[in-house]
């Protein structure tokens, strides 16, 4: 059962061709950690359609009358192909992002998705990483980029993929909720590493 131990909000985004497990392990461990989190449908179906053909109903849409992207504290852009595409044709979803990482808000973004921020120029001058078979297009697009698994310069998260995830989560948790609560997460989750 849910138990919200803080009112800063994560909307994570699916749009049809993600990594379905990128977006639901980083989903998991800010519930359990009592940070709420919305999964948003890009568009206006509840239900999107993974890269591995896995069907994941959302909680709410960005075509939802009452939807604001100033509504949550970090924006979370799984990865996954064409899923990465669909995010980034989204001129609504790019034009948020370029506001919130403006603002001095979150934003965090795993796999393929990094490449987004890269493209909006978001990762210009800074460190980053993503998944190796994009991380030219961080490069061409001014980033610094790490090979480390999760890299958090000021506000920007990134990270190489879905093996990376827990520690996305992890890193996520941390930043809003502290050390002691990310440790309290591992040890839910029986994390060994």
């Amino acid at each position: 059962m849910f138990k919200q131990a803080t009112d800063k909000r994560v909307a994570a985004f699916f749009a049809n061709g993600l990594e379905e497990c990128e977006a639901l392990v980083v989903c998991d461990l800010l519930y359990r950690s009592g940070i709420p989190c919305d999964k948003v449908a890009l568009g206006d179906n509840l239900a999107v359609v993974s890269s591995h053909d896995v069907t994941v109903v959302c909680d709410r849409a960005t075509s939802d009358d009452d939807f604001s992207y100033d509504d949550y504290d970090v924006l979370f852009l799984p990865g996954g192909m064409p899923g990465t595409t669909n995010l980034g044709e989204s001129q609504e979803l790019c034009d948020a992002v370029r506001a919130h990482a403006a603002a001095g808000r979150d934003v965090a973004a795993v796999c393929a998705a990094p490449s987004v921020l890269a493209k909006l120029g978001l990762l210009d001058g800074r460190n980053a990483t993503s998944n190796p078979n994009f991380q030219d297009v961080l490069a061409q697009n001014g980033a610094i980029v790490s090979q480390d698994p999760v890299v958090e310069d000021g506000n920007l998260i990134t990270s190489q993929g879905l093996g990376t995830c827990v520690e996305l989560g992890l890193a996520l948790v941390r930043r809003i909720l502290g050390e002691e609560a990310a440790e309290t997460c591992k040890d839910k989750i029986v994390y060994m590493r």
